[in-house]
This record gives C-alpha cells, structure tokens and sequence, in this order.
C-alpha cells in the first residue's frame, strides 16, 4: 500500500491541470491577469523590507527637505522617488507596499475571524435546531440591518472607550480586525446553516447517529466537510470587503494610528494636499487599492462561477 501512494499522488497531481476549473481558469484571461497581480502584491506585501526601495519606519532616513517632491524628482542625495514623496518625505512607492501590507494583513486575519465565528454558529444553529437556532439567526437578522461599517465604528468605538489612552495605538490593530471580523459574521453563518439543514437529514449522517457517534464529531468529520464548498467564495469577496472598510475606517481616523502607512491612512493624509497641488500623494495609493479590491472581486466571481455546476 505505502508503494502506490507516491504512484497514486503523482497521478492525482496532473489531474489538477486537466480538470474543469482550472481549464475555466486559463479560458479567462482577466481572471488569470487579476490572480497574478494578486501573487504580485501578496509577495511583495510579504517581502515589503527587501521589496520597498525605502523604509518608511526608519525615521533616521528620512528628510523633511524630500518632502511632496513630485514623481521622478531626485532627492537632495540624488536617489529618484518614482511615485514621489509625502508630506513628511517617505517614498510613496515604498509606504504603497507597506500600506499593502497591513491592509492585507488585517483584511486577512479578520476574514479568518468571520470565517471560524460564522461557520461555527452555522453549524451548531442548522444541525441544533429549536430555540438556539431561532436565537442565532434572530441575533443576525438585527446586525444585518446595520451597515458593516456602521457595526465596525459601534465596536472600535466602544472597545477605545474601555482601554486606557495610552493603549489606543498598540491595540488599535487588534482591535481593528476585531470589529471588521465581527460586523461579517452573518453571511457565512447564514449560508453554512442552510447546508448544515439539508446535510442532517442525509442517510450518512442518520447512520452515524445509529452507531453511536456523538453530535460533536459528527458535524467535525461529516457535516463540515460537506458544507464547506460556498465558504470559499464567500471569504474571497469578504476580503475585499475587509480590505475596503479598513481603508474606510482609517480614512475616517478610528483605525491604523496615522504613524502607521496603511492605504486608507495614506489616502487621508494625501487627501488634505489634494487641492494644493499634491495629487501624487493620494492619487497613487488610491489607485493601488482600487487594484486590489478589484482584482480580488474578478477572482471571487470567477471562483464563484467555477464552482457552480450549473453554470459549466
């Protein structure tokens, strides 16, 4: 048996690039030229210390004299910024990747948050039942009458009132995936319920109640797998979704501390030299997240379509 395995993986292997997705994949060219400029800002939000000409943290190399310079003008040492300068002389090519960075980090992090919180209520709602199930939907019929980004602002706001002041800016970041996890719950709870409803009821899962298994292990090792496949979807249209109200929020001055160059905050600060001439310095972080909200909702319908048997 162990002698077949690296034979049967190996044919398994091809059988990825032969099959229906990713035939739909390499059949859309704006779905293929999206997915690499995703592989292009993942690895370079990554690899942001060897990637970005400059460092925008490092106070020690900056220079106020380099301040709004526009693009391609040379600095007083002759180094060329192509994107320009900001107000306080940071390379805007450089903070445009390490506002990437944090944007996709928290864009991440608080979709994998949504995820686990929603899949879990899900399932425990659509397989339970009766009164809890009545509870967990009741509970986000009400959050869906909020805008996201409302429910985001209620919770910041909230979690800021009850921390100390001078903690504001070290947990602002946590507290930020916090509450853009927590306001997109709803929809991942709501589809994994209606799978879980229809998958209780199966003969498998009927047979494994027969022989004894418990409820727990029963949604872990039947139930879940079978649910799982509009998560997928979901979760690439919800990071663009994260990417954006974190944008929003620092925009707004309740997320990223202004010292720390996400793209919202980027575009804020650009925002107040707009009229006077300085387009540069929000034109171009602008542009890069409209790129990549974007690119990762041609990707998401794409997935979505793919994975619909109806529509191949």
């Amino acid at each position: 048996m162990a002698e077949d395995a690296g034979p049967r993986l190996g044919r398994r292997l091809p059988d990825v690039f032969q099959g229906d997705i990713w035939h739909s994949f390499t059949r859309a060219p704006i779905v293929v030229l999206s997915a690499a400029f995703l592989v292009v800002a993942f690895l370079a939000a990554a690899f942001a210390p060897w990637v970005a000409p400059y460092d925008p943290f490092d106070l020690a190399s900056l220079d106020i004299m380099n301040s709004v310079m526009a693009p391609g003008e040379k600095g007083l040492a002759g180094e060329t910024f192509w994107l320009g300068t900001d107000d306080q002389g940071r390379d805007v090519l450089s903070t445009i990747i390490y506002g990437a960075r944090i944007s996709l980090v928290v864009g991440i992090a608080s979709v994998l948050f949504s995820l686990v919180m929603g899949v879990g209520l899900g399932l425990v709602s659509g397989y339970v039942g009766g009164r809890l199930d009545a509870f967990i939907m009741r509970v986000a019929d009400i959050q869906l009458s909020f805008p996201a980004i409302l429910i985001a602002l209620l919770i910041d706001g909230v979690a800021r009132s009850l921390m100390p002041r001078d903690m504001h800016d070290e947990l602002a970041f946590y507290v930020l995936i916090f509450a853009i996890g927590i306001s997109g719950w709803v929809q991942y709870a709501r589809t994994v319920r209606g799978s879980t409803m229809v998958e209780r009821d199966k003969e498998y899962v009927q047979a494994a109640r027969v022989i004894g298994m418990g409820s727990g292990r029963i949604i872990w090792r039947h139930v879940l797998p079978n649910v799982t496949g509009p998560v997928l979807v979901i979760a690439t249209i919800h990071l663009a979704i994260a990417v954006i109200t974190e944008a929003t929020l620092s925009f707004l001055g309740v997320g990223i501390p202004p010292t720390t160059p996400s793209l919202g905050t980027l575009i804020r600060i650009g925002n107040d030299y707009l009229f006077s001439g300085e387009w540069w310095i929000t034109m171009f972080p602008g542009v890069a997240l409209v790129l990549l909200v974007l690119a990762i909702n041609l990707l998401g319908d794409w997935l979505r379509d793919a994975l619909n048997p109806k529509l191949r």
